[in-house]
């Protein structure tokens, strides 16, 4: 079953996972979601839903863990210091290759400053559990929209789930009143943020047969799905580059109308967002990998093909976080030949230009894993596969966490950990610090006491 699985994944198209996500403090902001991947063609779904029910597709534990478990297709967001994890799936157990999709109701979250996991559970309305599914967050608010379940793809194409991040406790939101003409079903899904206008959601590359059902409500909708059949060599299955807006303002999807060089269709490319541009990375057009670099401008939507000289070979699976002003950090990702990578490239916005950046990870491949970027420059990537997710072998989910440290440590920083190295001699002095800083010391020093140090 799981390599069945597999064959179908890499016959759709390959996709990351929800790329980085920037907060701000503003509430007028745009989100913009890309690269949807769409459902498998129903005949071949039916024939894994009637597989699938004979077993719980929704992971349990029967015992508490400190730390989340190993997973692929997961969400990660960060609020302030805070990284949020939910969704994804892991290896069964007890069934063989069967793949297990996390609670729906367990959202975990890793504190940047003591380093500690902690899990919770979320209420409300949450119809199932998924990966894959784009999610974002702005100002303290998790958005949730798309993913893929036991039974395919979500159908509720109209709905965007909303988790306040700051209330007292977790509870997820069903946001049903949206306007306009949303997707059809996606998953795997990525997200732009870009400050001072509206929250927007982008979709890149599409197969799904859930278009037929909807066709008929508008030109558009009728025109996208003649792309698809015109894309790929069989009914139903294809590959497109458009991009769906949602106004979370006024909760309205559109399209925009975009001018310049637009990217070829592909899946499982990576986005981020600098300014007023969103970059496009990569991803994997029909059997090949691309390393081809380009940007969108958010303002007049106005698509630009950048040439740096040498760089990454291509890939799909990957991460594209920002990182500072200037710079964007890659990870990862799957190439062509079938290889997991572990190689990380810092591209200088300014200079348009790739440097390879050396780090301590190097025997830790990743595809479809989170990369999140933190408060004192560094790069938290978490989960994703190992191996060849595509391969025979058992797919190799980790529930590891790395840290690149991307750019220079601040001051504040080197003083902290000095201040920790040598806490017997200073502790007594503690009391006279600010108290944000006290309270930054003392969550450091329960990481340090839990570590036995």
């Amino acid at each position: 079953m799981a390599e069945r699985m597999a064959e179908m994944e890499e016959d759709i198209g390959d996709v990351p996972a929800g790329e980085d996500d920037n907060d701000s403090d503003r509430e007028d902001e745009r989100i913009f979601a890309w690269m949807g991947n769409d459902d498998m063609e129903e005949d071949e779904e039916d024939e894994e839903v009637e597989d699938e029910q004979q077993l719980d597709t929704e992971a349990s534990e029967l015992f508490e863990l400190d730390t989340p478990a190993e997973r692929s297709g997961h969400i990660a967001v960060v609020d302030r210091n805070i990284m949020y994890v939910w969704g994804g799936y892991k290896n069964s157990q007890n069934h063989g290759f069967f793949d297990l999709y996390l609670p729906r109701n367990e959202v975990w979250t890793y504190n940047m400053e003591s380093g500690v996991w902690t899990k919770h559970v979320a209420g409300g309305n949450l119809h199932t559990s998924m990966s894959g599914s784009c999610g974002v967050c702005v100002d303290g608010v998790l958005y949730l929209f798309g993913g893929h379940h036991a039974r395919g793809n979500t159908n509720r194409v109209k709905f965007i789930y909303r988790l306040p991040l700051r209330a007292p406790s977790l509870k997820w939101e069903e946001m049903r009143d949206l306007k306009g003409l949303p997707p059809s079903c996606k998953d795997k899904l990525g997200c732009w943020v870009q400050k001072n206008s509206f929250c927007k959601l982008h979709t890149f590359v599409s197969l799904d047969k859930d278009c037929c059902r909807i066709m008929d409500s508008t030109v558009n909708v009728f025109l996208w799905f003649l792309l698809l059949l015109l894309q790929w060599d069989s009914p139903g299955r294809g590959w497109n580059n458009h991009i769906h807006i949602l106004d979370l303002e006024t909760s309205t999807w559109s399209q925009p109308i975009t001018t310049g060089y637009t990217p070829s269709p592909r899946a499982a490319h990576a986005c981020a967002t600098v300014g007023n541009r969103g970059y496009v990375f990569g991803g994997r057009y029909k059997n090949f990998r691309l390393n081809d670099l380009y940007y969108i401008d958010l303002d007049t939507w106005e698509w630009h093909e950048i040439v740096p000289q040498q760089g990454p070979v291509g890939r799909s699976w990957h991460s594209f976080t920002p990182v500072s002003p200037d710079h964007i950090f890659l990870f990862g990702g799957f190439t062509t030949e079938k290889e997991t990578l572990s190689d990380a490239w810092l591209y200088c916005v300014s200079k348009n230009e790739w440097k390879p950046f050396k780090h301590s990870h190097t025997g830790s491949p990743r595809l479809w894993h989170t990369a999140c970027s933190g408060p004192d420059g560094e790069v938290f990537v978490f989960g994703g596969c190992a191996n060849n997710l595509l391969s025979h072998q058992r797919a190799a989910h980790s529930n590891e966490l790395l840290v690149f440290n991307v750019q220079p440590k601040s001051l504040v920083r080197f003083c902290m950990e000095t201040v920790l190295q040598h806490r017997e001699r200073l502790s007594s002095y503690w009391d006279c610090l600010p108290k944000h800083l006290l309270h930054s010391l003392k969550q450091r020093m329960a990481h340090v006491n839990t570590l036995g140090s």
